[in-house]
């Protein structure tokens, strides 16, 4: 009799502890999804204030987008099937640079736009040489300082002072170099873009798929403020400009035809970018190795096949 007494008594003991166990492991569970709750609500409050960083670093005054295409102005046809050519958008002068091939460590500069188009330009240029050529035709002017990606580095970008003839800076730009930043585009590893908000650079990286790669840098500190991984794919792309915050790429057929726009992607996500239509280069047929938008303009300048040339956009309001 005592040992079953016994007997019952472990019984109820061990369906005690299972009851124990049970409830615990629901309360855990409970516990579980109440803190993968509060993770995704904390995630989700830090990705809002990330994104309030941003539209802060970013000056979201910024609320145009582009619409279409409007014209194209062929200024000149004169250097190699790749360059490119510029103002500088952060200074007030006229001044145009002219920077022929893809290697290459001469820039040329000219007094304004009347000067580049004479027949006898290249007599009237002031010739600046760079301590290191260039690679690629991804480069930019911006506040009198040329942006680069140096000739035989990986991805080494090189701040020179134009004024002074001076390398003022330099940093690498992490993930960049190995692949083009545009199938159609080869040499142009790192693509330099000035917009509203400043400097930013464009590659695209094997592990992405070929995927293009936007880095906002701090063109006077050269520190890599923010990095976005875009869906936009770098085959069939020939180039690409950033213009509100917003990145434009621009693709072709290998074997040059109507350059279009095709794939938008918006850092603050302000656009929504599957409603933008197709936007076609207007009447020329060919190819470009750079396209680079002027802010304080508000044009494109591009080069295509040897020849400078300059759209003109239509824009219209962010919604």
């Amino acid at each position: 009799e005592v040992k079953s007494q016994v007997e019952n008594l472990l019984t109820r003991i061990e369906r005690a502890q299972r009851d124990i166990d049970y409830f615990g492991s629901v309360t855990d569970s409970n516990t579980c999804i109440e803190v993968h709750e509060d993770l995704v609500k904390q995630q989700l409050f830090e990705e809002a204030e990330e994104k309030k960083k941003l539209k802060l670093m970013l000056n979201a005054s910024c609320d145009h987008v582009l619409e279409g295409i409007k014209s194209l102005k062929i200024v000149k046809k004169t250097g190699d099937k790749h360059g490119s050519w510029m103002k500088d958008p952060g200074k007030k002068h006229a001044k145009i640079y002219l920077l022929n091939g893809f290697v290459n460590n001469v820039i040329l500069e000219f007094a304004n736009i009347m000067t580049f188009m004479e027949s006898n330009h290249t007599l009237k240029a002031r010739r600046i040489t760079l301590p290191f050529p260039w690679e690629g035709t991804g480069h930019i002017i911006y506040q009198s300082f040329l942006f680069y990606h140096r000739y035989g580095s990986l991805n080494e970008i090189i701040k020179f002072n134009i004024q002074k003839r001076t390398i003022a800076d330099q940093m690498l730009l992490p993930g960049a170099g190995r692949i083009p930043a545009y199938q159609l585009s080869p040499s142009t590893k790192i693509d330099f873009a000035i917009d509203e908000q400043g400097l930013w650079a464009i590659h695209a990286e094997p592990e992405t798929g070929g995927n293009i790669v936007i880095t906002k840098i701090n063109h006077i500190t050269m520190a890599v403020e923010h990095t976005w991984d875009t869906s936009c794919n770098s085959k069939d792309a020939e180039a690409a400009f950033m213009a509100c915050n917003t990145l434009y790429v621009v693709y072709n057929f290998p074997s040059g035809g109507t350059s279009r726009i095709q794939c938008v992607y918006d850092v603050l996500d302000a656009v929504n970018t599957y409603e933008i239509p197709v936007m076609h280069f207007p009447k020329r047929q060919g190819s470009h190795s750079t396209i680079h938008y002027n802010p304080k303009e508000k044009q494109l300048f591009a080069w295509g096949d040897g020849s400078q040339i300059i759209y003109k956009l239509h824009t219209k309001q962010k919604v």
